[in-house]
């Protein structure tokens, strides 16, 4: 399913969560636009979690049994902890691949000029005001669209880098705690 995901079109996920939600329910929201991009980066999760969690050394996980760890508890306590730092970056690059899409957005979302908080309701997305002041005659329009892209960009970059400050500091204080067994100078 994750391949077959992976491999359709952001505009096909757009059209299927149109068709699924905004449909039955008779109005565009922010509800159909999240699930749309939902759709969209659970492929890049799913997968990305699955490598994770297979470059964990089969020795940590046999330990933790060894020692008496149940299943599940060897799963949260030692797996999923050594694979978390690769599963936080799969997300955030996903996040950043979802904040960019225009076309989910045109389907579900339909964009609204004014400030809206309410989820079933259409909301303004930072990408489909830039599609729309892009395709504008106005020259101040095409320029708040260049300012929208900037802005765009610059919280992807925000979003990336603190996810690598995160992920680095939980490296640096987990390689800390952890006791250094079988070398010679521990």
């Amino acid at each position: 399913l994750a391949d077959v995901l992976s491999g359709l079109p952001s505009i096909i996920l757009g059209i299927f969560a149109w068709e699924v939600i905004v449909r039955p329910v008779g109005h565009f929201s922010a509800w159909a636009g999240g699930f749309a991009l939902g759709l969209l980066v659970l492929p890049f999760v799913a997968r990305a979690t699955e490598e994770m969690v297979r470059l964990v050394p089969v020795s940590l996980t046999e330990a933790a049994l060894a020692l008496g760890f149940s299943r599940w508890r060897t799963s949260l306590t030692v797996v999923l902890r050594t694979a978390m730092p690769g599963i936080v970056t799969a997300m955030l690059i996903a996040m950043s691949r979802a904040a960019g899409e225009t076309a989910p957005l045109l389907f579900t979302a339909f964009g609204n000029p004014f400030w809206s908080v309410d989820p079933a309701r259409p909301i303004a997305a930072l990408p489909l005001q830039i599609y729309a002041y892009a395709q504008s005659p106005y020259d101040e329009w095409r320029a708040q669209a260049w300012a929208g892209a900037l802005v765009l960009l610059m919280l992807v970059t925000i979003i990336s880098v603190a996810g690598r400050t995160v992920v680095r500091a939980r490296a640096r204080l987990l390689s800390a705690v952890t006791p250094r067994v079988g070398r010679l100078d521990a």
